[in-house]
């Protein structure tokens, strides 16, 4: 558990046991995983930069570390994937899309090629 106050960007009780399987076995150091998660969402909502982290969080190095990591081994786009397939059955879909609709526009430009050109 947690000893600071809780932020609008945390994991729930509910929404870390879905997590924590897809989380890699074992983090290095003395941090919670549970923790450095919430630390790169905080970051994600909110849009500060990492060396603004709350000091309430772990370092903003170590959190930084985390994430890259994470993004390393895939596991974003793991989380997105199965997330996607859960949000699919949810609605009464087949987790997987059978098809998908790919729409590209194009925009006009002069054959100026840029000012007093």
């Amino acid at each position: 558990m947690s000893t600071r106050p809780g932020y609008p960007s945390d994991v729930t009780d509910k929404e870390w046991a879905w997590l924590e399987p897809l989380m890699p076995a074992k983090t290095r150091g003395r941090h919670r995983q549970r923790e450095l998660f919430n630390a790169v969402l905080y970051v994600a909502r909110s849009g500060c930069a990492w060396r603004m982290l709350p000091h309430d969080f772990p370092p903003w190095t170590t959190v930084y570390t985390y994430f890259r990591r994470l993004q390393r081994r895939g596991r974003w786009q793991l989380l997105n994937d199965v997330l996607r397939e859960e949000v699919r059955e949810q609605a009464g879909k087949k987790r997987q899309p059978s098809g998908a609709i790919i729409d590209s526009q194009t925009a006009k430009t002069t054959e100026k090629g840029g000012p007093g050109a």
